[in-house]
């Protein structure tokens, strides 16, 4: 399945505390529960004014569907066209 990066701009999201950010997980959960296993949410990188989720999909639409019913931005999907990590230097 496609991997992607969503950028979501969000002012001061790094200063929210950990109950904010759970409320905002709780939510992403709910609604990718409602839209069914076709979509998966791998993790999150939270930032000063951004959050990079990193999402398993079929395509852009379901995860703009996502974004949309949670109420958060997407501003920006990137489709992942390949992972590298420090062992890619050794094959």
């Amino acid at each position: 399945m496609p991997k992607y990066v969503v950028e979501r701009e969000i002012p001061g999201v790094g200063k929210m505390s950990p109950a904010e950010l759970k409320a905002i997980s709780q939510k992403s959960v709910g609604i990718l529960r409602d839209l069914g296993p076709d979509i998966q949410w791998v993790q999150s990188y939270v930032s000063d004014d951004r959050i990079y989720c990193v999402y398993n999909a079929p395509n852009v639409a379901i995860i703009k569907k996502h974004a949309e019913c949670g109420g958060f931005p997407a501003n920006r999907v990137s489709q992942v066209r390949a992972i590298i990590d420090p062992t890619t230097a050794d094959a």
